[in-house]
């Protein structure tokens, strides 16, 4: 069975993103030399990206080729109007249980991109298993939560957390199945 991990880095006051879906904020952080934040590891442990559609329509449009040629790519969305094509596969509705079927199926990990409403809908239904946050040392004006409104609370134990000499502080969740 496949788990379903969230990575994913945040602003100090939990935003993803900016409010037009931007994460140029990103840049603003240095990186030390060799620091990938584990990121080559993590993608490596994952065989499927998962991501809404803002998050995909950002990913297009941000000027560069699309990432994630060696996963299966699915895109939860509302719009019908859209094909899937080489990179990416448009799941248009049954979205929580497709995402409950990719998981019982065999194989690596499924990566949850993101936005806000996906991240949103997979913990309501108690989809996510793991959450990786690395928070950046910024706060934003504005922007794109982590998470829309929740009904209800959803606790979490620690895995690990490491300091990076950047700011940057990542911090590993199991999500608590009750």
């Amino acid at each position: 069975m496949k788990k379903l991990k969230l990575y994913i880095a945040t602003s100090l006051n939990g935003y993803i993103a900016k409010s037009n879906h931007s994460v140029e904020w990103l840049d603003k952080i240095p990186v030390p030399e060799g620091e990938d934040y584990g990121y080559v590891d993590f993608y490596n442990s994952c065989g499927v990206t998962l991501m809404g559609n803002n998050t995909y329509k950002f990913i297009l449009n941000s000027g560069h080729e699309f990432p994630y040629t060696t996963t299966d790519n699915y895109v939860i969305t509302r719009d019908k109007n859209l094909e899937s094509n080489a990179d990416v596969t448009f799941i248009r509705e049954n979205h929580v249980e497709f995402v409950k079927n990719l998981k019982s199926e065999d194989g690596k990990n499924i990566w949850l991109i993101g936005g806000g409403q996906l991240n949103t809908m997979c913990l309501v239904h108690k989809l996510i298993d793991e959450i990786w946050i690395h928070i950046m040392p910024i706060i934003l004006e504005d922007g794109i939560k982590l998470t829309e409104a929740l009904c209800k609370d959803v606790l979490l134990d620690l895995i690990s957390s490491k300091a990076y000499s950047s700011g940057v502080v990542e911090v590993k969740y199991k999500v608590r199945s009750s």
